[in-house]
């Protein structure tokens, strides 16, 4: 079966694994251990000066998120995985293995509230800068970068404003200035989109979300594409001998696995944001339904969409699938199977009705994630986005208006009667 090129569906299932060899078992076990045993000390040595594959501690590595790891980088056609705590953990280990003091980002203002403050506030106490460009106009990414700049960042689908990124032409610009362009794919999934076949170089994934799909875990992804040159000249810490890990040269000694080696062994390792092999395991269960999942809340979120769009009490629809949106055309390119389950619509009334709508939902949920079965609620001014200034919401694009909704895989008659109460309630 080695030539065969298997489909999404299977994948999602089997990719990373074969049934347990000792017992049969056909899912995948959790190994919940926190060491492992050596043979002896010279096979101890070799893991540790990285000679030998294996297991040390599972801060770095273990069996049940190996799986997960092997799975997500083959769904997204790319080198590598690993697993992380967190989608914000993901992020920060994706960057902080190519950045260091005096390094610059260039990234789209219209990222996640949490994304944002990582690189504008935390990420400047480490000396790292960060501009902010409206993704809209790929050249923005051009003109922003310097020669300190040392990565592109964006998100396939804007999270709250569903703008749609021209992934190809962000990669092009990228390319052009000899650095990487990482991809936050959380609300596509790499079932509605792969970014690295459209030129992205790592892609990062919030696993809570779509690739969880239940609301049970928090976790996070990185995959790297192994493509981008890393000996470019730009990245002396994936080629000169390594001051965090006794002198390996990362990409010298692993090709195209040295960027993810040295995520793990220097990032993963000193930070120490690991995944538990439970929510890998949770995650893996999460995947082996995630293009049934999809292809559910692509249909009942388009229902949804034209539903708030002719509905009185709204003033606006953002969501790509949408033929009048204007990311309809790049949807269509980028996200071929459907534009995802996630959109904000503008509430008549304002903030005081948007409060009033939230309150009278009955089986919607009011929460703070996204990408979950059930169908979710959520007002961004005062919840996601909450802890940046108004200037610097009004940038991100975020009104008071604004009410985010994740649909989830309730029948769509039961979504379109909860949302027509509310409404309404709100504003009747």
């Amino acid at each position: 079966m080695s030539d065969r090129k298997f489909g999404v569906e299977t994948l999602c299932l089997h990719a990373g694994q074969l049934p347990d060899a000792s017992t049969g078992a056909r899912a995948v076990p959790i190994y919940q251990t926190a060491a492992y045993v050596f043979d002896d000390a010279d096979h101890a040595a070799s893991l540790f000066n990285l000679q030998t594959f294996g297991n040390v501690y599972s801060r770095l590595m273990n069996p049940t998120n190996a799986v997960l790891e092997e799975r997500i980088a083959t769904l997204e056609n790319g080198r590598g995985g690993l697993a992380l705590g967190s989608g914000m953990a993901a992020q920060m280990v994706a960057l902080l293995t190519l950045l260091e003091n005096g390094d610059e980002l260039v990234a789209a203002s219209t990222l996640y509230g949490g994304s944002y403050s990582q690189f504008d506030v935390t990420f400047r106490r480490m000396g790292i800068d960060t501009r902010f460009v409206n993704p809209d106009d790929p050249e923005n990414f051009r003109r922003a970068i310097t020669p300190a700049t040392r990565a592109l960042y964006a998100e396939t689908i804007g999270n709250p404003l569903n703008n749609v990124l021209d992934i190809q032409a962000v990669a092009d610009i990228a390319h052009d200035a000899g650095i990487p362009l990482v991809i936050d794919n959380t609300f596509a999934t790499p079932y509605l989109c792969r970014p690295i076949d459209h030129g992205a170089d790592i892609v990062v994934h919030s696993a809570t979300k779509f690739i969880g799909g239940h609301g049970t875990s928090i976790g996070g992804l990185l995959i790297d594409s192994g493509k981008f040159p890393w000996d470019n000249g730009n990245f002396p810490s994936m080629t000169e001998p390594s001051a965090g890990y006794h002198g390996v040269r990362f990409h010298e000694t692993f090709g195209d696995f040295g960027y993810v080696m040295k995520a793990r062994m220097e990032t993963l390792r000193t930070l120490g944001p690991s995944l538990s092999p439970f929510n890998a395991f949770l995650f893996l269960q999460g995947l082996e339904t995630l293009p049934v999942r999809m292809d559910r809340h692509n249909s009942n979120a388009l229902d949804v969409a034209r539903h708030l769009q002719a509905h009185p009490y709204v003033e606006w629809v953002k969501y790509p699938g949408l033929e009048n949106s204007p990311y309809f055309d790049l949807a269509s390119r980028y996200l071929p199977k459907g534009a995802g389950g996630i959109m904000t619509f503008g509430i008549r009334g304002g903030r005081d009705a948007g409060v009033r709508f939230i309150e009278s939902v009955q089986f919607l949920s009011h929460l703070a994630n996204v990408g979950d079965a059930k169908t979710l609620v959520i007002h961004p001014a005062s919840t996601t986005h909450r802890q940046l200034s108004d200037e610097d919401q009004i940038k991100a694009g975020v009104s008071g208006d604004m009410i985010r909704i994740s649909v989830g895989l309730e029948s769509i008659e039961d979504i379109l009667w909860d949302l027509d109460q509310a409404l309404s309630s709100a504003c009747g």
